[in-house]
């Protein structure tokens, strides 16, 4: 065996270990980290008042419609489900399209100009968090996950390995 081919093989080898502790730990980072991010906006909402009042007509259609205390609730619960959902891996994808579709809205009606965010702009924090629900969205939430484990014991039942 040449150096080169040496090379190649322990690349390969090195790579194909990434591949597999990918499968179940990067997603595993990402649940946990928009998990947090949320939660703590969620905690917010629980322990303040409604200012939503302040903002509706701000919010995009069809949501600036939607009464004030509906909209709070439903930011409120979907930021305390969707991260334990997150932290869980269950219904990942759900709470994923759940919470992209929040952080759509804050971000029309809150961020965008209202210096609510880690920069001027209001642009960069929700856009770190859409750009961070696309691989759970598009693959799922990876090997350590209920998601996987209720997938995999449902093939196991229908036959499959």
């Amino acid at each position: 065996m040449n150096l080169n081919t040496h090379i190649s093989s322990m690349t390969h080898d090195v790579f194909g270990l990434l591949d597999r502790v990918g499968e179940w730990f990067a997603p595993l980072g990402l649940r946990l980290l928009l998990a947090y991010e949320f939660w703590e906006s969620g905690l917010e909402k629980w322990h303040g008042e409604n200012w939503f009042a302040d903002i509706q007509d701000q919010f995009p259609f069809p949501f600036n419609v939607v009464p004030v205390e509906i909209s709070w609730q439903v930011a409120t619960w979907s930021e305390l489900i969707g991260p334990v959902l997150l932290v869980l891996g269950l219904g990942t994808r759900f709470a994923s399209v759940s919470l992209i579709i929040l952080t759509i809205v804050a971000w029309a009606s809150v961020h965008a100009g209202n210096g609510y965010n880690i920069m001027d702009n209001g642009f960069k924090l929700p856009l770190i968090y859409l750009i961070m629900f696309v691989p759970l969205l598009l693959s799922g939430p990876g090997k350590l996950s209920l998601d996987h484990w209720i997938s995999r014991r449902s093939a196991c039942q229908n036959g499959g390995a």
